[in-house]
C-alpha cells in the first residue's frame, strides 16, 4: 500500500512539474517583451527610411507624418539612378569593401598565427605594442598615411583607398584569440607528419576559425562600406568616389530632397543586409568564439 502511495507521488510531482516547465515564466515572458520592444524601436529607423524613399514630391513634410505613403511611387529610386552615376558609385564601394575585406582576412590571420602560435624572443611584448596602437586615434595617423600615399603616387587611385586599409591591429586580435584556442596536439601531429608553418596555417589554424573569419569579413566590410573620411580625403575624381561619397552629393547647400536621399540610402543598405543575411551563423559562432579564454 505504502509502495502504491509513492508511487502515485511520483507521477503526480512529474505530472505537476511537467506542467510548470509548459507555463511561461512571468521574467521570461517580459524578457522577450522588452527584446520586442527594442527590436521594433531599431527598425523605426529603417521603416521610416524605405516610407520616405517611397513618398512623391512634397509628402516628407507633410503633418502629422505619415509612416505608410498614400501614394508609393519609384520615382525617386529613378531619379537617382538616371541624375547621378550611382551604379559608378555603388562598383568602387563594391571594389574597395571586397579588397579591403579579403587583404584584412588575409594578413590578419597570418600575423595572429605569428603571434599565437610560433615562438620568438620578444613575441608578447611585440604583440602588446602592437595592441597598444589601438589607443591611438584614426583621426591622428591620417596626417601621416596622407603623407606616404601622396609620396607613392597614389592620391585618386584605388590604391590609395584600399592599400591603407587593409592593415587592422583589431582583426590581428581577434584572429589571435582565436588561434589559442586551437588544442597543440593538432599542430605538433602536424609538424610530426612533415607540415612546414604555412601548411599548419592554412590547413589547420584556418578551416577551425572559419566562424570568427566570417565575423572580421562582416565587421571589414561594414566599416569599408561606410568608411566616408578616408575617401574624401584621398579621392577628388568623381568617378573613383564610393557610395558614401556620392550620397553626399544628393544633399543640397540651400535645400535637400529627402525622397531622394533616402533612396540613395536604401540602395546603400542592401549589400550590408545581403552579407549579413548570408554570413549571420558564422558571425554569431564568431562572436561566441571570441569570448573563449587562453
Amino acid at each position: 500500500m505504502a509502495m502504491e502511495n509513492s508511487s502515485k507521488a511520483m507521477v503526480y510531482q512529474n505530472i505537476k512539474s511537467k506542467k510548470s516547465k509548459r507555463r511561461p515564466n512571468l521574467n521570461q515572458t517580459l524578457f522577450y517583451l522588452l527584446l520586442i520592444g527594442g527590436a521594433l524601436i531599431m527598425l523605426v529607423p529603417f521603416l521610416w527610411m524605405v516610407s520616405t524613399s517611397l513618398k512623391p514630391d512634397g509628402a516628407t513634410m507633410v503633418l502629422p507624418p505619415e509612416l505608410i505613403p498614400n501614394q508609393p511611387t519609384t520615382q525617386n529610386y529613378e531619379q537617382v539612378t538616371q541624375q547621378f552615376p550611382m551604379m559608378r558609385f555603388l562598383w568602387n564601394s563594391v571594389l574597395v569593401a571586397v579588397l579591403t575585406t579579403v587583404g584584412q582576412m588575409v594578413f590578419s590571420s597570418m600575423a595572429a598565427y605569428a603571434f599565437a602560435r610560433m615562438q620568438f624572443r620578444g613575441r608578447d611584448k611585440l604583440f602588446l605594442l602592437y595592441l597598444a596602437t589601438m589607443m591611438v586615434p584614426t583621426q591622428v595617423t591620417m596626417i601621416p598615411q596622407f603623407i606616404l600615399i601622396k609620396q607613392f603616387g597614389w592620391l585618386d587611385s584605388y590604391q590609395g583607398l584600399i592599400i591603407p586599409t587593409m592593415f587592422a591591429v583589431f582583426g590581428t586580435f581577434l584572429m589571435r584569440q582565436a588561434m589559442l584556442s586551437i588544442p597543440r596536439e593538432l599542430e605538433e601531429a602536424a609538424f610530426m607528419d612533415g607540415a612546414n608553418h604555412f601548411q599548419v596555417f592554412y590547413r589547420v589554424c584556418l578551416p577551425l576559425i572559419k566562424p570568427m573569419l566570417a565575423a572580421l569579413g562582416i565587421f571589414t566590410f561594414m566599416q569599408s562600406w561606410n568608411n566616408f573620411l578616408w575617401p574624401l580625403i584621398v579621392i577628388s575624381n568623381q568617378e573613383l568616389a564610393t557610395l558614401p561619397l556620392g550620397l553626399s552629393l544628393l544633399q543640397g547647400r540651400w535645400g535637400t530632397d529627402w525622397g531622394l536621399m533616402m533612396a540613395g540610402v536604401v540602395i546603400s543598405v542592401l549589400p550590408i543586409l545581403i552579407v549579413y543575411l548570408f554570413a549571420q551563423k558564422y558571425f554569431i559562432q564568431g562572436m561566441t568564439m571570441s569570448g573563449m579564454k587562453e
